[in-house]
């Protein structure tokens, strides 16, 4: 154990695991999900190299799995993952708050990452023999699982300032919770302060998505005040520098409702790809680790069809599709197209469109119809919307039942809108006019 002064004192900042999440409609051969499985391999992966990193503390600013009542499946995996992170580094802590996909929408529903807790009994009494025993919880399908907790401190309901006396740290971890709730102050008595949450900063993110809205709305300046030698923060999918000290480390895997703005905005600012931070307090000295991600995942440069007959479209795509290094097979890919007529994207080749859907992962055709700009009495004029933008809206503003997370009924509309249109030649193409 570390006792006294210490020249080094290294953290490693992860985020949004988003365990359990599914996408498209191809499973491995055990029959999961093969998303799922990527998301969780993606984890696995990161596990190892925190394992080899071998830091003092790990923050993970929340959304670990995709949804509040995840499959055990999911469970299992996180608790395994966990499980062996802690049996290979018993000297460093670790510390979890819940993000938005977490965090139950009902009082009387228990967060799952208790299940993971230091001291959490699933019974719901506080546990004072440190750990061992066997817990149930009720995963999604209503099976009890059983398992010993582990020692991880979690931060759900409430904000939780944890303090590691024999490192000088103290941790205030803070869940998805309304604005105003928790007063973002450093503790004066630790010579470390760490800010470990899960929200959006004010101003600071490109516009997002309603339908994935963290509650917290973080002012900058409660981030910046003296005091923090390091905030972590999660809920953003992409690596991004707030200020000198304050960082969200983006997630492990493209699991978001606009994996191609992820891509666009790690081009723009250069990054590798998704990774995790490593900082030590007390030199400053900062690293991003890139991880390897579990497929490629690939925004196509763009295809201008204006002028081209259904013949030229075909060759083009097909063309781009050749580019891609060790070709299509089991990408996720999506290939943009402009200004293409209705008739031609009638007359395109279907069969030949279908052949590389089943080469891919998923590979998604993204057709635009030209801009088309209507005159009104009264207004100015505007643009009329597509089919797939009038479907995403809709879905956006349809109320749903418990349980159903929006980002994913709007992903999946417009994946059933996308497969409809290409499975039939005389219908068209997603972004077509109503």
């Amino acid at each position: 154990m570390r006792v006294g002064y210490f020249s080094t004192l290294r953290l490693v900042h992860l985020s949004d695991l988003h365990l359990g999440f599914r996408q498209f409609q191809r499973q491995t051969p055990a029959g999961i999900n093969q998303r799922e499985a990527d998301v969780a391999q993606a984890f696995a992966r990161a596990v190892d190299k925190l394992i080899a990193l071998k830091p003092d503390v790990i923050l993970i600013g929340g959304d670990v799995f995709h949804t509040v009542r995840p499959t055990n499946t999911a469970i299992l995996h996180a608790f395994r993952q966990f499980s062996r992170l802690v049996e290979s580094l018993p000297e460093s802590h670790i510390v979890v708050v819940a993000g938005n996909h977490d965090m139950p929408r009902s009082t009387e529903t228990i967060c799952i990452l208790r299940l993971f807790e230091q001291g959490f009994s699933a019974r719901g009494d506080a546990r004072t023999d440190g750990g061992g025993a066997d817990d149930a919880v009720t995963g999604a399908g209503g099976e009890a699982i059983a398992l010993p907790a582990l020692p991880i401190y979690v931060a759900d309901r409430e904000a939780r300032r944890i303090n590691f006396p024999h490192l000088d740290l103290s941790v205030l971890a803070v869940p998805d919770l309304p604005p105003g709730t928790v007063e973002l102050a450093p503790d004066p008595g630790a010579r470390y302060n760490v800010l470990l949450m899960h929200g959006e900063v004010k101003g600071a993110l490109p516009a997002a998505d309603d339908s994935d809205r963290a509650a917290m709305q973080i002012p900058v300046e409660d981030l910046t005040r003296t005091g923090w030698d390091y905030v972590a923060l999660g809920h953003y999918h992409v690596y991004k520098r707030i200020a000198d000290h304050v960082y969200y480390s983006g997630s492990l895997e493209y699991t978001s409702s606009n994996p191609w703005g992820e891509l666009a905005e790690e081009k723009a600012t250069k990054l590798p790809g998704k990774g995790m931070i490593e900082r030590d307090l007390a030199t400053g000295k900062q690293t991003f680790h890139p991880l390897p991600p579990s497929r490629a995942v690939l925004d196509l440069p763009p295809i201008e069809g204006r002028g081209m007959s259904a013949a030229d479209l075909d060759a083009a795509i097909q063309h781009a599709v050749a580019r891609i290094p060790g070709g299509l097979d089991g990408k996720v890919v999506r290939l943009l197209t402009r200004n293409v007529p209705r008739h031609i994207a009638r007359e395109l080749d279907h069969k030949a469109l279908r052949e590389l859907q089943r080469k891919a992962l998923h590979f998604h055709l993204d057709m635009r119809r030209p801009e088309m700009v209507r005159r009104e009495s009264s207004g100015g004029p505007g643009r009329r919307p597509s089919l797939a933008e009038t479907l995403r809206d809709a879905l956006r503003a349809r109320p749903v039942v418990s349980g159903v997370e929006r980002d994913e009924l709007v992903a999946l509309g417009l994946r059933y809108l996308e497969e409809a249109e290409l499975s039939e030649p005389a219908r068209e193409f997603p972004g077509a006019d109503a």
